[in-house]
């Protein structure tokens, strides 16, 4: 380590690191009339094509001859990267087997990112001309200007309702003159001294201790509280804490639909609304954002996981929102955990993380329990209401007629809660009209060419479409095995099929069916979102996109189509999944004024997790899972990593996944499952085998991993190896 002291000699040799999939940085020269110093952001040759990097911590290979090194070609202007942001690369790639430059390159997301914003073209009225002939919309255009500022082209068609012609005949006609505007200024800053809403006294009291937590180094915070318990006005005043000190924060949110109803609590509470970073946004804005978070000039993002590797020049808290999501783990790449990263991230910068959750994750309560985590419960509602009574249906005794999905029980409160005048929400976490479509003469089933999975049925888009690789086809009108006519299948309920169930029952309700895979994307979904809001949707139907972080004031009524959905599989964490999914579901009922009530559709009342939710006892869930992974050595009390083997062909596929297996170190004390087909067989064309590796607590994983990779033979014939630390999906 050289620290983020320029070089004395700039003739020297320094490591850079490139955003490629090597095992560290490479070596360059830098030239006589150049400076860097550890993280300046840098261009360099690499092969034929030049690419983006960092000079890093350590010492450049004195082992190449100096003759044979290419140049630095280029400093970015923009800021050095800090040396926590580095050393918080490094141990991403250390914990995740993953190369450093594949982490370094969330870091550098764009090159425009690293240099100031141009400045745009503008147009402004020259005093005193006047066109030779006034139409209507250059007169238009002439009342936007008079004030004397000056307008983009695209800025001042817009408002005047006119093509961008009329400007440029303005400007021919020497009645407008070009002018060049200044960068978009940053985001105003939040405003941590306007008032909140009242809190309660437990409000009150664990507001207190993040708020003393902030500026005073690294403290790992767990808001255990129930839906409704005001977790985010909680958490919003250690926020105005760090504004106050002049420190950045950092909000992670698991979906992006979750984050038009925050950003609308942010700006109520602080004024303005803060920075955004996920998928969906922009690229101009997210190049802003980067700078912005650079330089110090914005103070708050929220965004999804990736925004964790934002180069924060003065981070000082980190907020991780619904902390039990699985949204928050990335597979692809680089698998890391956003949750687990932002506790290291904290602990390296020395500032305090929050996690928050009415359903907290198996492993965060563990760390509570045993003192790693400071835990703040919040056991009721900030409005007093109570919690939703829950009431389970046995779909054996009780289950609705042939045909229909609905329990009568179901379909009855349904019916006094839209005669109260309130909202009900209908729960499904399956896409599409039906899971399945299969000919009823030769029992043809409907599979994707790419995948080892059914293909769904979306009758709203009239196609046939594969949830994994994305393809699809038109639904026919004959089967494409026998030929017969008419004789095709839906099997299954997905939400478009109970909305049409529900529409027969209720032809006078206004019913809104809410998915993801809609038309419309993030902008449709905000838009029904404020609709259910406003009580101008009577029967939502929904996914797990409506089963967290929303607050719907009218809505009284949950009812959980299939509540075994998620235990019929072998993942080790479904039980928790589920628990933690119907408990936030059923959680939306009541919020504001109590009277909530839950009904969960079973063919299994009597397992544990149905029990644990009708009981209205999360800690019996709790005790028994846990004992459940101890007794295991599942996590948080062993380790697991999962080595998948994938390639264009079952044979070579499955063939290289025994070589790896075959060459694993002896006598070690882990135990080590498979190769064993996938789950997902197929996706993507694309055969997987999986390897799984358990270990106790305390184990060397990361360590043992390398060794064994050492002896494995480079894959071939498009053989890819991938190593996931704490898998969480097992498909």
């Amino acid at each position: 380590m050289f620290g983020d002291l320029p070089f004395e000699n700039q003739g020297q040799i320094v490591p850079v690191l490139v955003p490629v999939a090597v095992a560290g940085p490479y070596s360059y020269k830098v030239p006589e009339d150049m400076q860097v110093r550890p993280g300046s952001i840098v261009r360099v040759p690499l092969g034929s094509r030049s690419v983006i990097g960092a000079v890093w911590d350590g010492e450049a290979d004195k082992s190449v001859n100096p003759k044979k090194l290419k140049s630095i070609q280029q400093v970015f202007s923009a800021d050095p990267l800090q040396e926590d942001l580095r050393r918080f690369v490094d141990w991403v790639a250390n914990w995740t087997l993953g190369a450093p430059g594949m982490v370094l390159r969330m870091v550098l997301r764009s090159e425009e990112a690293l240099e100031p914003e141009k400045q745009v073209l503008g147009f402004r009225r020259i005093p005193g001309k006047e066109p030779e002939r006034k139409t209507a919309a250059r007169q238009r255009v002439l009342d936007l200007l008079d004030d004397g500022m000056a307008w983009t082209k695209a800025g001042l068609s817009g408002a005047a309702g006119v093509s961008p012609s009329v400007i440029d005949g303005l400007k021919d006609h020497g009645v407008l003159e070009t002018t060049l505007l200044p960068a978009t200024p940053p985001l105003p800053d939040p405003d941590p001294t306007l008032p909140g809403p009242t809190l309660t006294d437990m409000q009150k009291e664990a507001a207190e201790r993040l708020v003393a937590a902030v500026g005073n180094g690294f403290k790992c915070f767990l808001i255990d509280g129930v839906t409704g318990s005001g977790k985010t006005e909680v958490y919003f005043e250690a926020l105005a804490e760090a504004l106050r000190r002049g420190q950045q924060t950092l909000i992670l949110l698991p979906e992006i639909a979750l984050t038009s109803q925050f950003l609308d609590r942010f700006e109520r509470r602080f004024g303005v609304r803060p920075a955004e970073w996920h998928s969906q946004v922009p690229a101009r804005r997210r190049e802003r954002t980067w700078r912005g978070v650079a330089n110090g000039e914005v103070k708050v993002v929220v965004g999804a996981r990736s925004a964790l590797f934002l180069p924060f020049c003065s981070l000082g808290l980190a907020i991780v929102d619904e902390e039990h999501d699985g949204a928050y783990k990335q597979d692809d790449r680089v698998p890391y955990n956003a949750r687990d990263m932002a506790v290291v991230r904290g602990h390296i910068t020395g500032f305090p993380v929050i996690l928050a959750s009415a359903t907290p994750s198996v492993e965060s309560r563990v760390n509570a329990q045993l003192g790693r985590y400071d835990l703040i419960s919040l056991p009721e509602r900030a409005s007093g209401a109570a919690m939703p009574e829950l009431v389970g249906i046995d779909m054996r005794t009780d289950g609705p007629e042939r045909g229909r999905w609905l329990a009568p029980s179901l379909v009855k409160a349904m019916q006094e809660t839209l005669t109260a005048g309130n909202q009900v929400l209908l729960f499904l976490n399956r896409r599409g009209y039906a899971p399945l479509t299969l000919c009823r003469t030769c029992g043809h089933r409907f599979h994707c060419e790419n995948c080892s999975a059914w293909l769904v049925e979306h009758r709203f888009r009239g196609r046939l479409v594969c949830h994994h690789c994305g393809y699809s086809q038109p639904i026919p009108d004959k089967c494409p095995e026998c030929g017969k006519p008419d004789s095709l299948v839906a099997c299954g309920p997905g939400v478009e099929r109970i909305g049409e169930d529900v529409a027969d029952l209720f032809p006078e309700a206004r019913v809104l069916v809410l998915s993801s895979d809609l038309p419309g994307g993030t902008e449709r979904i905000k838009r029904e979102m404020d609709l259910i809001e406003r009580g101008e949707v009577d029967i939502v139907i929904g996914t797990q996109l409506v089963a967290k972080g929303h607050n719907f004031p009218l809505m009284t009524l949950v009812g959980v189509i299939d509540a075994d959905l998620g235990l019929a599989n072998g993942d080790p964490r479904a039980a928790e999944k589920t628990f933690q999914l119907l408990a936030q579901v059923t959680g939306r009922a009541g919020r504001i004024n109590g009277g909530g009530k839950g009904f969960l559709q079973t063919y299994n009342p009597d397992q544990p997790v149905i029990q644990a939710l009708l009981s209205g006892n999360p800690e019996s869930f709790y005790d028994v899972e846990i004992e459940s992974r101890e007794h295991a050595g599942l996590p948080p009390f062993g380790r697991l990593a999962a080595l998948v083997v994938s390639g264009p062909d079952r044979v070579s596929a499955e063939s290289y996944a025994r070589h790896v297996v075959s060459v694993a170190p002896v006598d070690s004390p882990v135990s080590i499952l498979g190769p064993a087909e996938a789950a997902m067989a197929q996706v993507r064309g694309r055969f997987r085998f999986r390897i799984l590796v358990i270990a106790r607590r305390g184990f060397d994983l990361q360590g043992f991993l390398r060794a064994w990779l050492q002896r494995v033979n480079q894959p071939k014939n498009n053989i890819r190896l991938q190593v996931d630390i704490d898998p969480q999906s097992f498909m």
